[in-house]
């Protein structure tokens, strides 16, 4: 786990979920995050009884020198990405590759975390940079070695949370009021979105054929999956 500032303690997931949103929405904004979570646990505990468990051989994956890491993206060739802190409670986003960790930092930033990975190679995620008191997230690409900030423009926070095999991006935005939205970005052109009574959108997904998961939470609070395929 990580320790933020408060002393509170979070899982991984749940800090680089949180770490979205300024240190003034994130005590309510973890809150739904783990009602949604819980509710994804039930169902994950729900349909486990309908069938056999398969079987696994488990890896444990630790970058040299980490104190905590969770791995969040995996593409076909194996490529893994993710993110660890490390002995001085600095986040840094990792690639793994064929055996071999690779360091992930946004040239500038005091915390990175890579969360999707296409099968060429790119990778997407979000950083805060260095000296911002705010915490301001900002996403990013990373493409032969060259790291690209992703901001939806107008927004007070960003985040790339899965790229396709063509290179389109999804995520979840905020607008002036904090408020977070989804976006897809396509060949350079930010389109944004929301389920009909979302009141709070995260996209998580992407795939070949441009069709987009992800949750959103409805106006009683309470959280849905959703499904957003192109119309054609």
């Amino acid at each position: 786990m990580f320790r933020s500032n408060t002393g509170c303690r979070y899982l991984l997931f749940s800090e680089v979920r949180q770490a979205f949103f300024p240190p003034r929405g994130r005590a309510s904004t973890m809150k739904r995050f783990l009602r949604g979570l819980m509710a994804l646990a039930l169902l994950v505990s729900l349909s486990g009884h309908a069938k056999a468990q398969p079987s696994y051989v488990y890896t444990t994956l630790d970058p040299p020198g980490s104190t905590l890491t969770e791995a969040f993206g995996i593409n076909p060739s194996g490529e893994i990405v993710g993110a660890y802190r490390d002995a001085a409670s600095k986040g840094h986003g990792f690639l793994l590759d064929k055996g071999s960790y690779t360091t992930l930092d946004v040239p500038g930033s005091s915390f990175t975390s890579a969360l999707g990975i296409n099968p060429s190679g790119e990778i997407v995620g979000f950083y805060i940079v260095e000296g911002d008191a705010a915490g301001i997230n900002h996403g990013f690409l990373l493409e032969n070695g060259v790291y690209t900030p992703l901001d939806v423009p107008g927004s007070s926070f960003t985040a790339a949370l899965g790229i396709n095999p063509s290179g389109r991006i999804v995520g979840t935005y905020g607008d002036a009021a904090f408020q977070a939205h989804g976006f897809l970005l396509d060949k350079g052109t930010y389109t944004t979105f929301d389920p009909p009574g979302s009141t709070f959108t995260q996209p998580l997904g992407i795939n070949a054929s441009g069709d987009i998961v992800g949750f959103y939470k409805d106006a009683a609070g309470t959280f849905h999956g959703f499904l957003a395929t192109p119309a054609h």
